[in-house]
């Protein structure tokens, strides 16, 4: 094996604190809202200043809930599990230290197409669901860092901490956090809202700067929307249905505090379900709903995920199309008003978040957005300087 990257922590410590709060993932959920979020541009922990032996070249990055990590270089092969920080190490422009992903078919690099000189190879990357997600698959990417929250492994996949030991003591160590939500009952530690995270991604990677430019992008873009959307949005349901003629559906909570619930607060849509007896998606809550609870709900504006593949023609074609023709779902009133959408990636990053945005405020506020809302050739600037 090559000589690594990184200078490891404490095995025994470093498991402890990665372990912490794991749960069975068969006991139940809790609401997206129950977690006090982390504010935009803040981590819950402190870190990323440089330690150790030698002070020109070590550097260490505190997160939770793995802990300090101390590296003495850039990680240069880096495993990813949610495609959201695969998307921070492109927008930092390390995008080719990405590995792996969970999913190909869920990593959304099209928004990559409209930045000059960005752009992401995801035909060398593995899929780890593909793949098969073990101490096998991930040992075989010989990574320098695994950027995945531990915990995701041992209570989503037939993982333990046996297998993470052996990972951390065999390839490399692990950083990560479960952010894209918050209905986990396992996940009983510190959240990090999206930006929070990037910015512990940034601290890996040494690029600190380019984060700053980028959040500043961020919250100019945020403040412009904010200033044009209406304060009170309209009542939405965000749901999974991955069919082209839909007719059950996982529910999410709009109002939860995960990083893929962001473009909806930016635009202060409202949301439909969480005041309801719908229980949100989670590890340990499954449950589908039908047209009859989401006619009982009534959104006003309908968001379906799963079909990011999709243009928006084809989406209406199918899946509006059918929900039009539908004895039950015709009656909803988002679908009456043509208000039923392409819900987003699951898992979002920061130039997804950007884009995704975009084009939610577009579709729901027409009188008051049109065309592209944010510079790309500036946005691309930052990503490339």
């Amino acid at each position: 094996m090559r000589r690594r990257t990184f200078i490891k922590s404490g095995s025994a410590a470093t498991l402890a604190g990665l372990l912490a709060g794991c749960a069975s993932p068969n006991q139940g959920s809790t609401d997206d809202s129950t977690e006090a979020p982390a504010t935009e541009g803040d981590a819950t922990t402190s870190g990323g200043e440089e330690t150790t032996e030698d002070e020109s070249q070590s550097y260490s990055v505190s997160m939770t809930p793995v802990g300090d990590v101390t590296f003495d270089a850039v990680p240069e092969t880096i495993a990813v599990y949610t495609p959201g920080y695969a998307d921070m190490l492109v927008a930092l422009g390390h995008g080719d230290a990405v590995a792996s992903v969970g999913q190909k078919s869920r990593y959304h690099t099209g928004p990559y197409d409209e930045l000059d000189g960005v752009s992401v190879d995801t035909s060398e990357m593995v899929d780890l669901v593909d793949q098969g997600v073990s101490r096998e698959t991930l040992l075989s990417l010989d990574a320098d860092l695994h950027l995945v929250d531990p915990n995701w492994l041992t209570n989503v996949f037939e993982m333990d901490g046996d297998d993470v030991e052996f990972l951390e003591e065999r390839s490399g160590p692990f950083l990560g956090n479960t952010i894209f939500r918050r209905t986990d009952s396992w996940h009983d530690y510190d959240y990090y809202s999206m930006y929070g995270a990037f910015e512990k991604v940034a601290e890996v990677v040494r690029e600190t700067e380019r984060y700053e430019a980028f959040a500043e992008f961020h919250d100019e873009f945020v403040a412009h929307v904010g200033e044009d959307a209406p304060d009170e949005g309209p009542r939405g349901a965000l749901v999974f249905g991955g069919s082209d003629e839909p007719t059950s559906f996982s529910p999410y909570h709009l109002s939860g505090e995960g990083a893929n619930k962001k473009s909806f607060h930016d635009l202060n849509v409202r949301d439909a379900i969480a005041n309801s007896d719908v229980e949100a998606l989670s590890t340990g809550s499954r449950g589908e709903i039908d047209y009859e609870t989401l006619l009982d709900l009534d959104p006003e504006a309908l968001f379906v995920r799963g079909h990011e593949d999709k243009t928006r023609e084809e989406f209406r074609n199918t899946v509006v199309s059918f929900m039009q023709n539908h004895e039950t779902a015709s009656r909803i009133t988002a679908v009456e008003d043509g208000a039923v959408y392409r819900g987003g990636p699951i898992y979002l990053g920061p130039v997804q978040h950007l884009f995704l945005t975009e084009r939610f405020a577009t579709a729901l506020y027409p009188d008051r957005f049109e065309g592209e809302l944010f510079d790309r050739d500036e946005l691309a600037g930052v990503v490339t300087s």
